[in-house]
């Protein structure tokens, strides 16, 4: 209980900290959201109107620096972000809660397979070392890993949507689908996350494939391996129970933080595809200089990384007791 609550508290203690940062650093940029928009409409606003746009997005004068900061934490507990510059009136939540799906739906699954896929294949790799597959996994790895995600995109985009026609070049359902999660939406929706979820599933394997192979390696050595065999142990338990559970230890941070960052979104794979998650408004965002949308997403990754290395610690505890009785690893 007292490792949880440690690291519960250094859980709350960041986040404060990152909450802080996404306060000060955005006031450190020259000018203001309406001065952007003015800029972008080449002076159609009067300035009664930028003066109206400014109250509406809060950047009158609201007292001290201490209040404002006081102001901006209330809100953001009550999930109050302002409304969003380069989709005006809109409000930021309202925008996020309809990208977020996307992007989880999309990265999230992704993440998770290419995790499976990569760490199986590094097991066997390392465990069946000496046969021609398991040789030729390691260099294969590192070729795709070492691929960009937007150069391998852009292959798949010339050769299966430009060249041949199978899958869709952008977007993320065909015009006039219909209703939602009838057979024609799936099929409309699958189609235009395929070619993000190649371009994503095999780049990020060969990293999980490495990892995993070495930490396989490294455990292979140890002595409480040659004891298991001594024992009797059949090779599926001895890699279940002794090889792929301290193997996987390591590779449970990169994990987590690799989940974190789903909330953030792939944003060269959606900027390519123009898939409206929540990286390519983040990238939409920033060129369009809209601070309150910015603000937000940049919070959410910073909190969804926290929350998940929190829950990997916690995963920690279980697979390794060590850890929570605090005796050395």
């Amino acid at each position: 209980m007292a490792y949880i609550l440690r690291k519960f508290g250094i859980l709350v203690f960041t986040l404060w900290v990152a909450a802080t940062l996404n306060f000060i650093l955005p006031r450190l940029v020259p000018g203001d959201p309406v001065g952007a928009m003015m800029a972008r409409y080449q002076g159609q606003l009067t300035p009664d109107a930028a003066q109206a746009l400014r109250i509406a997005y809060g950047l009158t004068d609201q007292g001290s620096a201490l209040t404002q900061y006081f102001t901006y934490l209330n809100n953001m507990l009550h999930g109050n972000f302002g409304r969003s510059v380069s989709q005006f009136p809109s409000p930021v939540t309202d925008i996020i809660a309809q990208a977020a799906p996307w992007t989880i739906g999309l990265l999230g699954v992704t993440t998770v397979l290419s995790f499976l896929i990569g760490s199986a294949l590094g097991l066997y790799s390392a465990w069946r070392r000496g046969t021609w597959l398991a040789n030729i996994l390691p260099p294969l790895a590192l070729f795709v890993n070492a691929m960009p995600y937007f150069w391998f995109a852009l292959l798949l985009i010339y050769f299966l949507a430009l060249k041949r026609d199978v899958f869709p070049i952008s977007g993320n359902l065909d015009p006039f689908v219909g209703d939602a999660f009838t057979p024609k939406w799936w099929t409309s929706m699958l189609r235009h996350a395929a070619l993000p979820a190649i371009t994503i599933v095999v780049t990020a394997a060969g990293g999980w494939l490495i990892t995993m192979r070495n930490n396989v390696m490294s455990v292979l050595g140890e002595d409480y391996l040659a004891f298991a065999r001594a024992k009797g142990l059949s090779e599926r338990r001895i890699v279940n129970r002794y090889v792929l559970r301290n193997a996987m230890l390591p590779s449970l941070t990169a994990f987590g933080m690799a989940l974190g960052f789903v909330v953030g979104g792939s944003i060269l794979v959606e900027t390519v595809f123009s898939y409206p998650g929540l990286g390519f408004y983040l990238f939409t965002s920033v060129n369009a200089k809209d601070y309150p949308l910015m603000q937000a997403l940049f919070l959410m990754i910073a909190a969804a990384v926290l929350i998940a290395n929190f829950l990997v610690d916690l995963l920690y505890a279980v697979l390794d007791p060590r850890v929570r009785d605090g005796r050395p690893a």
